[in-house]
């Protein structure tokens, strides 16, 4: 299936590009998201009509992700959590916690932005992550988990 892309999809093509894709991963996904539209004749011609709207419009997303990134730029934030004497956590800390951290520092983060490589973080102490906030732009977060000793 070929289709035009309507923005930059990761590991995929930019803004403009003509790809061909598997009918399942277009019309299931790139399609339904507008990320892309099938590339018929009829929607080549209404691309190159829209597509210096279409730029405008990408550069502004960039330019809003890379100013998000530079407010989280040196940012740490502190989670508690129940944890051990060998330092290993009772549970673990995963995008939702660390979100919920940011917010309470004034910092607006969605779950699916939060890069957890390895799964959710289970040991105390700093754990440096990233943050993918556009397909061109992420930030480095540190992110330190404390004890919890509130007694119950």
């Amino acid at each position: 299936m070929e289709v035009i892309l309507l923005e930059k999809v990761q590991n995929l093509g930019k803004l403009g590009d003509q790809v061909r894709v598997r009918a399942g991963y277009g019309r299931n996904y790139l399609i339904p998201r507008k990320k892309a539209v099938p590339a018929s004749p009829g929607n080549v011609a209404k691309f190159e009509a829209q597509r210096a709207e279409l730029e405008n419009a990408q550069q502004q997303v960039f330019d809003l992700a890379t100013a998000r990134a530079a407010q989280l730029k040196d940012v740490e934030v502190t989670v508690g959590a129940k944890a051990g004497t060998e330092g290993k956590l009772y549970g673990s800390v995963g995008a939702g916690e660390i979100c919920d951290a940011l917010a309470s520092k004034g910092l607006t983060v969605e779950k699916r932005e939060v890069r957890l490589p390895t799964g959710p973080l289970r040991t105390l102490g700093r754990h440096t992550l990233d943050v993918h906030l556009h397909p061109d732009v992420e930030a480095q977060i540190v992110v330190v988990i404390e004890a919890d000793d509130a007694p119950k």
